[in-house]
């Protein structure tokens, strides 16, 4: 015991330097939860996963100070998934009892699709769920029992999907798929530009490209409900900020905005979904309004600043060749970062 536990410290102090096992829940590889894993709701720990041999490391570790609670050994690469190419990372449930880890994926489209559910205190004899399709992690209810994936329909187009749940009590898919009553013929297609959740884990709210074509939209998943609202931002077509856009609740969490850095763009009613122009700004002497913190949606530092859409480069090649090209670009763009952080320090 003592000898797995010096190990495990050493292992945690490396990913300091080096950065943790890639993660995956996107159509594409290469974009990372980093070390800061998925933090729980009362943001006392987070889990992380390090690559350990050929297999991976789960450790629940404090979030201040990061000392190691728990951790386990798990054979093959499994992750923290990541749900937006903001790096916002998910795969805890509200209650903080499931963990779900997802094998990262090196190509598209992929034939099978890996899990792995923990229980999140004990970290103990992990459920292991291989999938036949291509799936990515999206969602959990807020007691764990649901999962919900993003299954990709089109194996040359990365942007077509559908959204399922799964019942991890058995195993198995619930019948059809989560859409939006109001429009249930209407395509889903996209990538996930950046992630904002409830307090209560069980609005999942995901703002979307819209594929390069169309309007952005904002994806509001009910866990709970096993529905959904898929919200069209009309104010937001052509903009070449995209994935420089942010969510954030207000502390009633009544509206939901999307913003540029502090400046609001458009505010949604989270419960009619109605989209509405924000108030004028106030005053340069008066405060700005407040607004809820991420709680659940932890970035990368390279997702933050790089404000780049992948959709242009995808347009362009198609299927995986495009891909794969995202994938280099981006490991390409992170190195170069950290050779110019190396460079000035």
């Amino acid at each position: 015991m003592k000898r797995w536990t010096a190990l495990a410290i050493g292992l945690v102090a490396v990913t300091v330097a080096a950065g943790a096992a890639r993660a995956d829940g996107l159509p594409v590889g290469g974009i990372e939860a980093g070390p800061g894993g998925v933090p729980a709701d009362d943001g006392s720990v987070r889990y992380v996963t390090l690559r350990a041999g050929g297999g991976t490391l789960v450790a629940k570790v404090t979030q201040e100070g990061g000392a190691i609670i728990r951790s386990a050994f798990l054979p093959g690469r499994f992750s923290v998934p990541v749900v937006a190419f903001d790096g916002s990372t998910s795969g805890l449930s509200n209650d903080g009892r499931t963990l779900v880890l997802v094998r990262p994926r090196v190509a598209f489209p992929q034939g099978r699709t890996a899990f792995a559910v923990f229980d999140a205190n004990r970290l103990r004899r992990p459920q292991r769920l291989t999938l036949d399709g291509d799936f990515s992690f999206d969602a959990l209810s807020p007691d764990g029992r649901l999962l919900y994936l993003i299954e990709y329909i089109k194996p040359q187009d990365a942007t077509r999907y559908r959204v399922r749940a799964l019942d991890l009590d058995n195993g198995r898919f619930l019948p059809g798929t989560i859409i939006d009553p109001r429009e249930p013929d209407e395509a889903m297609r996209g990538f996930p530009i950046t992630r904002e959740t409830s307090s209560d884990g069980r609005w999942a709210y995901t703002l979307y490209d819209g594929a390069g074509s169309g309007h952005p939209f904002v994806h509001a998943l009910d866990t709970t409900g096993r529905t959904a609202a898929c919200i069209d931002l009309d104010a937001l077509t052509g903009r070449n900020d995209l994935y420089d856009l942010r969510l954030a609740l207000a502390p009633d969490e009544r509206t939901l905005q999307v913003r540029t850095g502090d400046e609001p763009l458009t505010v949604i009613d989270t419960t009619t979904f109605v989209v509405s122009e924000p108030e004028p700004a106030p005053s340069p002497t008066a405060a700005p309004p407040a607004t809820r913190p991420t709680r659940r949606a932890a970035t990368t530092q390279e997702g933050r600043e790089s404000g780049t859409s992948p959709w242009p480069l995808v347009a362009a090649l198609g299927g995986g060749a495009a891909l794969a090209a995202v994938m280099a670009a981006g490991a390409l763009a992170v190195r170069r970062r950290k050779a110019g952080l190396a460079g000035g320090s």
